[in-house]
C-alpha cells in the first residue's frame, strides 16, 4: 500500500476533495506545517494519518512525512486540488514495477492557477538541471514516486523549495533512473502561497538555485 505525503498548509478548502479521490490502496500522511484553519484535525476525521511538523517550510514537511512512511514505495502531491490523486498510479506504477527509481509527473492542461511568472521559472530551472545532471525533465511538479528507503539514504538537507530540485539532482547523481509522465494539472482550491504570487515564486528560485549550488 503505498504512502502518499501530503504537505499542508492551511488547505481545509481543499482537503475532502483531494482525500476522497485517493486510489484503493494508497494512504495518505497529511503533513501539517502549522495551518492555522484546522486542516489537521479535519484531516485526521476524514481518516488520514495526521503529522505535525512544527518547523516550516516545504522540505520541512516532505521529510517529516516520509520520516513517517512506512511503505516501500511512497508518493508527494500537493493537498490544493490542483492535482488529482486518481492519477498517482501513473506516477507510482513504474516504481513498483522496476522501470524507474523516481517518477516525476509533468503538469499539462489548465493553467489558470499556473500563472506565467512561475511556469517561466519552472522552465529555466528544469533546463538548468538537465544542463549540469544531464535528466531530461520539463517539470519540477511536486507529483512524483520513489521507494522509501533509497529517498532517505538520498541525504536531502534542503528544508524549504529547494527539496524537490536537491532529489533529482542527488537521484541523478547517484545514477537513479529517472523518468517523467504527464499528469493534469486543475485550478487549485483557493491560492497558493507559492506560484500565486511573484514574492513567492521568487522564493522558490531562490531555494532551488541554493540547492543547485
Amino acid at each position: 500500500m503505498p504512502d502518499v505525503i501530503l504537505p499542508v498548509l492551511n488547505e481545509r478548502e481543499a482537503l475532502p476533495w483531494v482525500l476522497e479521490r485517493m486510489p484503493a490502496g494508497y494512504a495518505p500522511i497529511v503533513v501539517d506545517n502549522g495551518s492555522t484553519d484546522g486542516s489537521g484535525a479535519l484531516a485526521g476525521r476524514l481518516g488520514a494519518q495526521v503529522v505535525h511538523e512544527p518547523v516550516p517550510g516545504f522540505g520541512a514537511a516532505c521529510f517529516a512525512g516520509l520520516s513517517a512512511a512506512r511503505d516501500e514505495l511512497v508518493c508527494f502531491m500537493d493537498c490544493d486540488a490542483s492535482f488529482d490523486p486518481g492519477e498517482l498510479p501513473r506516477v507510482a506504477d513504474p516504481v513498483a514495477d522496476g522501470g524507474a527509481d523516481l517518477v516525476l509527473g509533468a503538469r499539462t492542461g489548465a493553467r489558470d492557477g499556473f500563472p506565467p511568472h512561475a511556469r517561466l521559472a519552472n522552465r529555466v530551472l528544469a533546463l538548468e538541471l538537465r544542463r549540469r545532471s544531464g535528466v531530461r525533465v520539463t517539470d519540477l511538479g511536486p507529483m512524483r514516486a520513489a521507494r522509501r528507503a533509497p529517498l532517505l539514504a538520498l541525504g536531502l538537507r534542503d528544508r524549504r523549495f529547494g527539496w524537490p530540485l536537491e532529489m533529482v539532482l542527488r537521484a541523478a547523481q547517484d545514477g537513479w533512473r529517472i523518468a517523467e509522465v504527464p499528469i493534469t494539472y486543475h485550478p487549485r482550491a483557493g491560492r497558493s502561497k507559492v506560484t500565486g504570487t511573484v514574492k513567492g515564486t521568487l522564493r522558490t528560485v531562490r531555494d532551488m538555485t541554493a540547492a543547485l549550488s
